[in-house]
């Protein structure tokens, strides 16, 4: 048996930002129900487009920050307050990471 026949497949779906999704699209790919997409978006942890929950636009990066909110709570138990700070104090990792990177670009 070849070691190739014995690795899980996977399948995905890659998303650019620029990728709209509805409220639908996100709850299914994150298996989730409705309201904890929309428990993110009052916490501000997502911010669509769109003023109600019917005409929400999502993209790829969304959709990212709603896995890794929906991995946080499953696996270390944060209340959404706490993702929100975790995803903020990431996304300001990030920022210093490529500010460090273009200064040692010059």
């Amino acid at each position: 048996m070849d070691s190739d026949e014995m690795l899980p497949r996977l399948s995905g779906i890659i998303l650019e930002e620029q990728t709209e999704l509805t409220l639908a699209d996100v709850c299914r790919a994150c298996a989730v129900h409705a309201e904890y997409i929309i428990e993110l978006v009052e916490e501000g942890v997502l911010v669509p487009v769109g003023r109600e929950p019917v005409s929400w636009r999502f993209t790829g990066v969304h959709m990212h920050r709603a896995t890794v909110s929906l991995r946080l709570q499953r696996d270390l138990g944060i209340n959404l307050a706490g993702v929100a700070l975790v995803l903020q104090l990431l996304d300001e990792v990030e920022a210093l990471r490529a500010r460090i990177n273009a200064l040692e670009a010059e």
